[in-house]
């Protein structure tokens, strides 16, 4: 097998998501007055929400619940989280600070699951890639401009992992057969619909595969409303297996979507 150790392993990024289920007994009001905000003033993160020249290097955002749909993997905390924060850090001390910070202020009014990960300089990107599927991507607008979040965490089976990194890599390019007829898209063709619309955000697992019970990727978009059907296409492409053929190898979780706010508190509106 052709040695893995060719694959970056320098870590640019860590980030988080704070999923919260509120218990039955929640007090909305009560859940919107815990010192979520206090915490991440403490840490330095910056609002995502918020029109801004360049990306925060240290920030949070918050989501509102809009609906969930389960997946292959079973995740109950995710399917009925009534919020999740999002932080992020290039470093790993305050994206653990405040996990674990939140995890135990949370914990009086519901339960918390912690979705992990990290970014690492693209693995078969080449300079034709980038400019087909980076150099125009979308990036991140104010929440009032791109208001829907998506959450969709997965996992590869054990069959994917033990194909080596050249042979995965085929799957995500277009194949063709003898006579140069295209037989399937592969993953960047069949997601292609998304790149001048979908903000895409994609942590790893820091182990290939990931532990057991943690998810290999943990995969976010937004979009414009104009553009959640947009969305739902590309999910649905990437999910034929005859365009697709990855897909054969995906177990997915929940697809979990929210709504980006602007604060802590006002994630807990509606329920008061």
């Amino acid at each position: 097998m052709l040695d893995n150790n060719v694959l970056a392993g320098e870590i640019v990024r860590y980030g988080a998501y704070v999923c919260l289920r509120l218990s039955n007994a929640a007090d909305a009001r009560a859940a919107g007055a815990v010192a979520i905000p206090a915490l991440a003033e403490k840490l330095g993160l910056e609002n995502e929400f918020a029109p801004r020249a360049a990306a925060a290097a240290k920030s949070i955002a918050f989501l509102r619940r809009r609906d969930a749909t389960a997946g292959d993997i079973a995740d109950d905390d995710l399917v009925h989280a009534d919020a999740v924060v999002h932080v992020a850090s290039p470093q790993a001390q305050p994206v653990s600070d405040f996990c674990g910070e939140a995890v135990r202020l949370l914990g009086p009014v519901g339960r918390v699951r912690v979705l992990r990960g990290v970014v690492r300089p693209k693995t078969y990107t080449g300079a034709a890639m980038n400019n087909f599927a980076y150099a125009h991507a979308v990036v991140q607008q104010p929440g009032a401009v791109m208001p829907h979040g998506f959450l969709i965490p997965m996992s590869k089976t054990a069959e994917w992992w033990k194909k080596d990194w050249m042979q995965r890599h085929t799957y995500f390019l277009p194949r063709y057969d003898e006579a140069g007829r295209m037989t399937s898209e592969g993953h960047a063709l069949a997601a292609a619909a998304g790149i001048p619309c979908l903000l895409r955000r994609t942590y790893k697992s820091e182990t290939e595969p990931a532990a057991e019970g943690a998810y290999d990727f943990v995969t976010y978009f937004e979009c414009a409303d104009a553009d959640v059907p947009i969305f739902h296409q590309v999910c649905a492409s990437l999910r034929d297996v005859a365009k697709n053929p990855e897909w054969k190898f995906v177990r997915e979780g929940p697809t979990w979507h929210g709504r980006r706010v602007a604060a802590w508190p006002d994630l807990f509106t509606e329920r008061t």
